[in-house]
């Protein structure tokens, strides 16, 4: 039976990577700015970044609904489904329910939903791995077997340009939020394990933010030499590219891609933001 990919709009872009991956279908979240919805679809994140800066109320997204992920549901196939943390989103109950709607109509061993427990180009390492092991040969069962255990060994780290997009998504509270804006306190992020955002790490300056996130990957990554590191950017292509050779110079993973953010990506990580997985 044929088997095909499904994602939310949490996955990153590269079109490179993912040029024989032509059949991946993307759900997408919605973005509210102002009152406007924004479909989460390719969207132009610089005009996305312009929409965030001239507004300075709430910016809130929404999951895809079960529905979204249903229709998408082929009943010839088997539908691998890879969504953003459960932990950060409702997209995986979503994805989920639609699940038991096409079993509800007989389509027994169809979907299979799998949890993250990370964002963005951790979202995106998952999904290459997942593609790979459709190439050789597995059951289902084992597929799943297989991403589950990588996922858990993924580290995703996340450094924003700033935390101010946090504390209008009500992320972090306002007060830190202008502590560190005051003192230039640049909060380094990173997964729990759990699926969960907590705090890593606080620099001062972009400088030493940098080196305290390399060291961070340096004394967690795991089997370097055999691991391939995500590196996802917000609008500014060039400061991944810097940094892709400054890790090159010190950690020696195996492989270094680097993905361009969408919308959903890009609110909390704002301009300038980075994302890091291994």
């Amino acid at each position: 039976m044929k088997r095909q990919i499904i994602v939310d709009s949490c996955v990153d872009f590269n079109e490179k990577v993912y040029e024989r991956l032509s059949g991946i279908l993307r759900i997408p979240f919605k973005i509210s700015i102002g009152g406007e919805e924004i479909v989460d679809n390719n969207v132009d994140t610089s005009v996305l970044l312009s929409k965030m800066k001239a507004d300075i109320g709430k910016i809130s997204t929404s999951c895809p609904s079960p529905y979204d992920f249903y229709e998408k549901f082929k009943k010839d196939a088997v539908n691998f489904v890879v969504t953003i943390s459960s932990k950060l989103s409702g997209s995986y109950q979503s994805a989920v329910t639609a699940k038991q709607m096409l079993e509800d109509e007989g389509c027994k061993n169809q979907v299979y939903v799998l949890d993250s427990k990370t964002a963005s180009a951790g979202q995106s390492l998952i999904v290459l791995k997942l593609s790979g092991l459709l190439e050789q040969g597995l059951s289902n069962e084992q597929i799943v077997d297989k991403v589950n255990e990588y996922s858990s060994g993924l580290e995703t780290l996340f450094l924003p340009n700033s935390t101010e997009n946090l504390e209008r998504n009500g992320r972090i509270s306002g007060w830190k939020a202008s502590v560190s804006k005051a003192l230039k306190i640049i909060p380094i992020l990173g997964a729990n394990g759990n699926g969960e955002i907590v705090m890593k790490s606080r620099a001062i300056g972009e400088k030493q933010a940098e080196t305290k996130l390399i060291n961070i990957i340096a004394s967690t990554a795991k089997d370097i030499e055999k691991s391939t590191l995500a590196i996802t950017f917000v609008d500014i292509k060039e400061k991944a590219e810097k940094m892709r050779e400054t890790i090159r110079n010190s950690i020696p993973f195996k492989d270094i891609k680097i993905f361009r953010a969408g919308g959903l990506s890009t609110v909390y990580a704002d301009r300038g933001g980075l994302v890091f997985a291994y």
